[in-house]
């Protein structure tokens, strides 16, 4: 039935899903949950079908954050989105690649789920208040609060510079590089002396359990790929939208995503929670 509505806008239903629970596998249960209930909705009372299916997913989204807050607050460690590998196409849209960047949604997670709810909707999908208003069952002026107080939280967390996607692409392939010579020199080079990284084990695999601060501290971390790893199992591929690396280490695949500003990596990303990288396999489809 490739003329029904939800199979039409799965895509863009999936990325709504995705960008408010930072999960693939969230999503795809948010998913079904929606598809259950459109299965026993009456079309003919539905006018809009792509904006009945967005607030479904929306309302269905929000309940899943709520009920997964607490799962989170326990986690292991540190808790890091799960990356998606995505084609090279989704970075054409450059707003729909910073949203669903590892560092977007990370700065989401700081926010409370309505929050959260209304951001996306708003600054990602461009929802009108109203509409926005009905999905999250708040009034109209509401949301337009949230949706300020969310954008300036936002906006006072997320990464100032933003670099072009040649300059992005530069600096990975020089920072996956250093990777497989594994030279703390090569490393030091290619790293901000402030750069922060962020480790995800979830308590399954070796992870640090705080952010690691400075250059000088990381480096030695990552050279450590080089000696555990095989160096040709570090490659580069797009994950969320953005140029990153994929790598073997200790025989298990680990992403790596960046930010960078000033030509150097400022920020390090490392998913190694096995639960968190299956999808590493076939690129994800997302849709504004």
């Amino acid at each position: 039935m490739t003329d029904d509505p939800f199979v039409a806008h799965r895509a863009l239903l999936f990325t709504v899903a995705y960008e408010m629970l930072g999960s693939a596998a969230d999503a795809e249960d948010v998913l079904q949950e929606t598809w259950l209930r459109w299965a026993d909705v009456d079309r003919s009372l539905v006018r809009e079908p792509r904006a009945y299916l967005v607030r479904a997913v929306t309302r269905q989204s929000l309940n899943r954050l709520r009920s997964l807050s607490r799962s989170r607050e326990d986690y292991v460690g540190q808790w890091l989105p799960e990356p998606l590998l995505t084609s090279p196409d989704v970075a054409e849209d450059v707003e729909l690649a910073e949203s669903v960047s590892i560092a977007m949604l990370t700065v989401l997670e700081t926010l409370a789920p309505t929050e959260r709810a209304v951001f996306v909707l708003r600054e990602v999908f461009d929802l009108p208040y109203a509409e926005i208003a009905e999905a999250v069952g708040k009034s109209a002026a509401a949301v337009r609060q949230i949706a300020k107080r969310s954008r300036e939280h936002v906006a006072a967390r997320r990464p100032r510079v933003r670099v072009s996607r040649s300059e992005q692409e530069a600096v990975v392939e020089r920072f996956l590089a250093a990777l497989r010579t594994g030279r703390l020199q090569d490393l030091l080079e290619v790293m901000a002396p402030d750069v922060v990284m962020i480790t995800d084990g979830g308590g399954v695999v070796a992870a640090a359990l705080v952010p690691i601060h400075g250059a000088a501290a990381v480096a030695p971390v990552l050279a450590r790929v080089r000696q555990v790893g095989d160096e040709h199992g570090t490659r580069a591929v797009w994950l969320n939208g953005t140029p990153a690396g994929r790598i073997e280490f200790d025989g298990a695949p680990t992403a790596i995503s960046v930010e960078v500003a000033g030509g150097r990596v400022a920020r390090i990303y490392v998913v190694r929670n096995p639960g968190k990288l299956t999808r590493l396999g076939e690129p994800a489809r997302l849709a504004r």
